[in-house]
């Protein structure tokens, strides 16, 4: 049966290539300083950061006053609440510990790449989760190959590990492996790391992907989004900032800054406001629910339209929705159902009924649209094959215009740093005006946000619009994430 379930999913992944740019990993750690068991709270911690992946996931515990070799773990194919059980929780005994959610931008779909990473070694044992993309992990990994490594996985995230885990065999301590790893990496990593005695999270110095710090009675946490922290009643404490090292020992939480970046040189990912992050989710220092009501009132001082309704296309494009009506003054409604229950498992086993994929997600409301000119605003338009059916969907169901608004940029460059936007070549704006596109997908007219209300969609923090300008905060690898090579 598992084998059935785990065929399943790689099915889906490979047919389904739709237009939505996908999630990425959710990280997340926690030290209970007075030794209670911690497996359930990574359990709940992990479910608030779903979102952030489907298709594997992982718990990985250990005893500080246990014996240091000792590390127990569940990881496997799926959503969180189908790897772990009851049971399986309570057989993992430890005060100290790390989960994931992942979705693969880089490396194959499979069990043996499910996190988190445990490595025996000389020192003990090392624990890592990781969200991001190296944009050198080919080089890394050849370099290590061809001292004796050998590798267990196809991704970057062990290329990580393994370099830890050497520097540390040098280095006076894991925090000081994990900065010295950090000089040889390049591209986009927030991590947690475990030794047997100590929590460590680590942020790359653009920042690119998120990590914050937490703490409920005498636990600290770290996690992706501080939406994990509300899930287990934890308080938020604060951002690690971009470059900064921050190790939790001996009942203290300490801060290594040597790694940070001048503020203005960092670049977040724009995606992370836009698209990824939970709308309840603050990131350093922006709401991301108001940034996307932001971005929608910019959509519509920028692209006005006369309308009877405006809608999102859930879940991300419904905040800007709201955005958009609160600006122009054209009420808001609903106009999609969404079934919550198709998820990465739906199950498409032939090329020709990817059509209706579309359709067994969202069904649209013809009560809400029927006669109606429709505002429909969604997060981003990738390659289009999915955007053109929703807008005949609303004209299947009476509406009489539909009026596309997108609350990003265009697409123009790929993704190197852990968002699998494709290709240039697979991107609808690739060579076409947005009149062309507009064509395509159907609509009556198109309007994206402008690249320069960006900037104030996030109150000014230093972003990466590389997916944009094609102009990156690093140089890009010749050869990109999905092994494709740039044109």
């Amino acid at each position: 049966m598992k084998q059935n379930r785990q065929y399943e999913r790689t099915v889906y992944r490979d047919i389904d290539l739709d237009d939505g740019i996908h999630e990425e990993c959710g990280v997340f750690g926690i030290y209970d300083l007075d030794g209670n068991d911690v497996a359930s709270t990574i359990y709940y911690g992990l479910l608030a950061l779903q979102h952030r992946g489907q298709e594997s996931c992982g718990i990985a515990v250990s005893d500080t006053n246990g014996p240091k070799n000792k590390v127990q773990s569940v990881k496997g194919m799926g959503l969180v609440n189908e790897v772990f059980t009851p049971e399986s929780l309570d057989g993992l005994k430890g005060n100290i510990g790390l989960g994931h959610v992942r979705y693969s931008t880089a490396g194959e779909s499979t069990r043996e790449n499910a996190q988190p990473l445990v490595l025996n070694y000389v020192k003990g044992t090392l624990g890592l989760a990781h969200n991001g993309n190296l944009i050198n992990a080919n080089e890394l990994r050849e370099e290590l190959s061809l001292t004796g490594a050998i590798f267990q996985t196809t991704i970057d995230s062990e290329v990580i590990a393994y370099h830890i885990a050497r520097e540390r065999v040098h280095c006076p301590t894991a925090e000081a492996a994990v900065a010295s790893a950090m000089k040889k990496i390049k591209g986009a990593y927030s991590l947690i790391v475990t030794s047997p005695r100590k929590l460590i999270g680590a942020r790359d110095p653009f920042g690119f992907r998120p990590l914050c710090l937490g703490r409920r009675d005498n636990a600290y946490i770290l996690a992706s989004e501080s939406c994990a922290l509300d899930t287990i009643g934890a308080e938020f404490i604060r951002d690690i900032e971009p470059g900064e090292i921050v190790t939790i020992k001996d009942q203290q939480v300490c801060s290594d800054t040597s790694m940070c970046l001048p503020k203005q040189d960092a670049a977040r990912c724009i995606f992370e406001y836009i698209y990824f992050a939970r709308p309840d989710t603050h990131i350093d220092n922006v709401n991301v629910y108001h940034a996307r009501i932001k971005a929608g009132r910019f959509l519509a001082a920028d692209s006005p339209v006369e309308a009877d309704l405006v809608t999102g296309v859930p879940e991300s494009g419904n905040a800007a929705a709201l955005g958009y009506s609160l600006e122009s003054g054209i009420p808001y409604g609903t106009a999609f159902v969404k079934n919550s229950y198709v998820g990465r498992t739906f199950i498409k086993p032939r090329q020709s009924s990817r059509e209706s994929s579309v359709q067994v997600k969202l069904n649209v409301l013809k009560e809400a649209v029927d006669g109606k000119r429709v505002v429909m605003v969604d997060d981003s338009i990738v390659r289009g094959t999915t955007s053109d059916r929703i807008v005949r969907m609303l004209r299947d169901a009476g509406a009489k215009e539909v009026h596309v608004r997108i609350s990003s940029p265009p697409f123009l460059w790929p993704c190197y740093f852990g968002t699998d936007i494709p290709v240039r070549e697979q991107l609808i704006a690739y060579n076409r005006t947005i009149e062309d596109i507009r064509q395509i997908i159907g609509a009556d007219t198109l309007g994206y946000l402008e690249f320069g209300r960006l900037s104030q969609m996030v109150d000014g923090l230093p972003i990466c619009t590389g997916c944009f300008t094609g102009k990156y905060p690093m140089e890009p690898p010749v050869e990109d994430i999905r092994g494709e090579y740039q044109k």
